[in-house]
């Protein structure tokens, strides 16, 4: 009989099936803990994305599309801070009309502080400059650091918490 006894041969099967299995649980493995990897990166993308989004929301004023912009930052908000400006709509409208205050801001930079879980914590830099329609006033340059926390809500992410950090 020519080759390996048939004791030992059965063996060296066994033993390669098993090294097999064990590459392909690997193989499953690393693409599994892959797949889960770029689902936390576009989870870190998208929190800087809707942090950035409402801040530069928040310093893009005008006062002949007040109640459109107003609109937008309620859009990218819930909770805590979605209530402030809820509570804060009306003033926030009038005093832009009545003053015809036109902000333009300009979002320099976001940095991620942590995620854990549906909860990110951002950290943003915007610029705005306001000037005042008819008014022969200077426009005035004001700089802006928030501290953001942004929560995933469904499909989506949103700023529930807003401090401005000095």
């Amino acid at each position: 009989m020519a080759g390996l006894p048939v004791r030992p041969a059965r063996i060296l099967i066994a033993a390669l099936s098993g090294v097999l299995a064990v590459l392909v649980g690997t193989g499953v493995w690393i693409a599994v803990q892959a797949r889960e990897e770029q689902g936390r990166a576009g989870d870190r993308r998208a929190a800087l994305q809707a942090a950035g989004t409402h801040a530069k929301n928040l310093v893009s004023l005008d006062y002949r599309t007040a109640e459109a912009d107003v609109r937008r930052i309620l859009d990218t908000s819930t909770g805590e801070a979605r209530r402030e400006y809820e509570s804060t709509t009306a003033k926030l409208k009038a005093t832009t009309v009545e003053n015809k205050v036109v902000q333009h801001g300009v979002l320099r930079a976001t940095g991620l502080v942590s995620m854990t879980g549906t909860v990110a914590k951002v950290l943003v830099v915007a610029d705005v400059e306001i000037r005042w329609d008819g008014s022969k006033s200077a426009p005035q340059e004001r700089y802006y650091r928030w501290s953001m926390d942004v929560t995933k809500i469904g499909g989506g992410w949103l700023v529930s918490k807003v401090v401005q950090v000095m």
